[in-house]
């Protein structure tokens, strides 16, 4: 019994005396870590290696949108319509208008537009259509335009409100909740 009291305490101790050394040598190495770091903040210096002197573009030398909406409420429909509108604009920049990327927020919405450059003056088109399947209530499904325009980012937004069908409100809704 006296041989376990001991063996007891002589394991414990060289724990402790173990993990303080341990806990000394991981004081000692986050020092001298915080000193190299103090040594490089203090050192810091930044070059740049690919400098170019770049001015914000003109917005007068810009090609510009003048649409004719931007917003288009389609009223009230039933569950599962298509609804399409055509957004036209005017280019009444200096520079021909390129549209580089739209996206739809959301997978019901789909847009098509004009792909080659319009020239100052001329008109292009966003078509923008928008699939109710699945959709209930106040609906406002938005597409984001980036082109060479000041500023660069437009936004079309459909708004209305689909009623679901009586077919689907008498369904249980899909999903992991049963009733």
């Amino acid at each position: 019994m006296n041989y376990s009291k001991i063996s007891v305490w002589l394991l414990a101790a060289s724990l402790l005396i173990v993990g303080a050394c341990s806990q000394q040598e991981k004081d000692d190495r986050i020092a001298a870590l915080e000193e190299k770091i103090s040594q490089l903040e203090q050192n810091r210096v930044v070059t740049p290696t690919n400098t170019q002197n770049v001015s914000p573009a003109d917005p007068s030398s810009l090609a510009a949108f003048s649409f004719e909406e931007e917003v288009y409420d389609f009223g009230t429909i039933q569950e599962g319509k298509v609804i399409e509108h055509l957004f036209t604009f005017e280019n009444s920049g200096q520079a021909p208008l390129v549209i580089s990327n739209i996206q739809a927020s959301c997978g019901c919405t789909t847009p098509e537009w004009t792909k080659t450059p319009i020239k100052p003056g001329e008109e292009g088109f966003v078509k923008v259509a928008f699939n109710s399947t699945g959709k209930s209530g106040v609906q406002s499904p938005t597409v984001t335009i980036q082109a060479n325009t000041s500023p660069n980012v437009t936004r079309l937004r459909l708004k209305g409100t689909v009623n679901r069908n009586s077919d689907s409100a008498s369904q249980p809704a899909a999903g992991p909740v049963k009733r």
